[in-house]
């Protein structure tokens, strides 16, 4: 009870504009970790990352409406606060800053931060507006916060590759990116995992087994990775019935197709039970 208590001070949970720029004033390294909420050791990853190289750490919960194609989707995206603060206390985070939509709406200004054309692929292809709603919000918690460095992990490589290019460019603001952490099967950690069924996970790691060593067959054989990518998308998708989106191959280094003499990796995005789930290799 007592060590609970120790947690429950150590840790400032604001939910006001006005709490949290008293709270962060004169903090000069402040590591900043933005999340949906629905927290797993992917985000645990982030956090432990933060608290090792900035003196404070500061996570935020909040669920950007405008990041979501349709209102369905942003309403059963998972969530479970309750859980995410008791995580949070537990890795003695030192502060958590738990906005509502109004409170957001009401302060944040009308941006008009676009993608070009060129960039609209992949997710951005197929979530339309998606990007521009992280972007937006990532651009006005920033102005907010100004954080030292933003972590940010690579599972979603293509939101990490635009968030960086755009941050870095107009902030003083660093991005941190971390590694994909897995679970036993090679599935990437998710907060839409847990909408699936455990036969459903077990099939997403059959899946991402797969899609490992494709890209390890693709890394010997290059100039045919569009053919072997036609092959295995076909493979999957009658064998475990799922709807693949997008599956293909991008350099690391500007997303472009051209892989030539560059490192790469191959992305997906695919329907499993009416879930969609993304990753890259």
């Amino acid at each position: 009870m007592f060590y609970l208590l120790i947690l429950l001070l150590q840790m400032k949970l604001i939910k006001q504009i006005t709490d949290l720029n008293k709270a962060i004033y004169s903090e000069k390294e402040l590591g900043f970790v933005p999340t949906m909420g629905c927290l797993h050791k992917g985000h645990e990853s982030l956090i432990k990352e933060s608290k090792k190289r900035c003196k404070k750490t500061l996570v935020s919960i909040f669920i950007n409406p405008a990041q979501f194609s349709n209102k369905e989707e942003y309403k059963a995206y998972p969530q479970n606060v309750n859980a995410d603060l008791k995580a949070l206390r537990r890795l003695r985070v030192d502060y958590v800053y738990l906005p509502t939509v109004t409170q957001i709406n009401k302060t944040k200004k009308k941006s008009k931060i676009l993608l070009n054309k060129s960039k609209k692929i992949l997710c951005a292809k197929y979530r339309k507006g998606h990007f521009e709603g992280v972007l937006n919000i990532l651009n006005y918690f920033v102005k907010l916060i100004s954080p030292k460095i933003i972590f940010m992990g690579e599972k979603d490589y293509q939101q990490l590759h635009l968030v960086k290019n755009f941050i870095e460019k107009n902030y003083k603001s660093k991005i941190y990116s971390c590694k994909t952490v897995r679970n036993s099967n090679k599935v990437a950690l998710s907060s839409r995992n847990s909408l699936l069924s455990k036969t459903n996970l077990k099939v997403a790691g059959l899946i991402s087994n797969k899609l490992f060593n494709l890209k390890k067959i693709i890394n010997k054989n290059r100039n045919k990775s569009k053919n072997l990518i036609k092959t295995l998308k076909k493979e999957l998708t009658e064998k475990f019935d799922i709807k693949i989106e997008y599956l293909e191959c991008r350099n690391l280094i500007t997303l472009s197709d051209n892989l030539y003499n560059k490192p790469f990796k191959l992305f997906v995005a695919y329907y499993l039970d009416g879930v969609r789930l993304i990753d890259n290799f």
